[in-house]
This record gives structure tokens, C-alpha cells and sequence, in this order.
């Protein structure tokens, strides 16, 4: 097992996670307040995911023997209009998932590791089909027809 590089990437993950489960928290609750219910509750919901995986990476670097370092998440901005947060979501996604499929080689040493992350993964990746249904599905029905199935 590279120990250093299972820090490494399991720290990553742990701040880049907790940032983007606050985004979505955040988002959640702007979605809400536009009366959007059951978008905005999606993405509660997600929050309430991704947490549970910043748990399960800092469980497993305190296992390891190592302290996680909190840090703050850079400033982002809330975006009103959901078909464009969809589209912003998106792309964070795949480049989420790109990241961690690039990751997984390194490790192959650390069997906890890898098997925690390729269930991360595994969620990652159905969270990046759900946006893709999504923006489907406003091309199919359009949008405003899509925004009144969100309430």
C-alpha cells in the first residue's frame, strides 16, 4: 500500500466532498424556497449522501492513524435557475467521476481504500445519469412542463 498517496486522495476527497454536499445543501434550500419542492428535496437529500461518504474517508483515515485536515471550501454561487444549476452540476460530475476513476489505479494497494472508493463511485455515477436524465427530459417534455413536475 502507497500510505502517502491513500492520504492524499482520501483527503481530497473528504474536502472536495464536504464543499460541494454544502453547495448542494444550499441549492436545496434555494429550490425549496422557489417552490420547488421535490428538486429542492433531491438535493437535501444529497447532501445527507455525501456526508455520509465525508464520514466514511474521515472513519478511514483515522483508522489509518491520520487526523483529516478540514478545510474550508472556496466561495460558490447559488444559481436560481434550475435547468442551468442542472447543467453547472453536470459538468462537475463528470469531471468528479473522471477524477476518481484516475485515482482508482493508485489504490490498487489499499484494498479498504479502493473498495470504499469504487462505491463511491458507483454513487458518483448514478448522481452524474440522474442529471443526464434530467436535462433529457427537459429536451423531451421542455422545460416548463419539466419545472411543474419539481413541485
Amino acid at each position: 500500500m502507497d500510505f502517502k498517496t491513500t492520504i492524499q486522495i482520501s483527503q481530497m476527497i473528504i474536502n472536495e466532498l464536504a464543499g460541494s454536499a454544502f453547495v448542494h445543501k444550499m441549492q436545496g434550500q434555494l429550490f425549496k424556497s422557489q417552490g420547488f419542492t421535490k428538486l429542492g428535496e433531491k438535493y437535501i437529500g444529497h447532501y445527507n449522501e455525501e456526508m455520509a461518504w465525508v464520514e466514511k474517508y474521515t472513519d478511514r483515515m483515522l483508522d489509518l492513524g491520520v487526523v483529516p485536515e478540514v478545510k474550508v471550501c472556496s466561495e460558490a454561487k447559488l444559481i436560481e435557475d434550475p435547468k442551468a444549476y442542472i447543467v453547472a452540476d453536470h459538468k462537475l460530475q463528470k469531471e468528479g467521476v473522471e477524477t476518481l476513476y484516475k485515482a482508482m489505479p493508485a489504490l490498487a494497494g489499499d484494498p479498504t481504500t479502493y473498495d470504499l472508493t469504487k462505491a463511491y463511485l458507483l454513487d458518483e455515477e448514478e448522481d452524474q445519469y440522474w442529471d443526464e436524465e434530467q436535462l433529457d427530459l427537459i429536451e423531451k417534455i421542455g422545460y416548463q412542463n419539466w419545472l411543474v413536475k419539481q413541485l
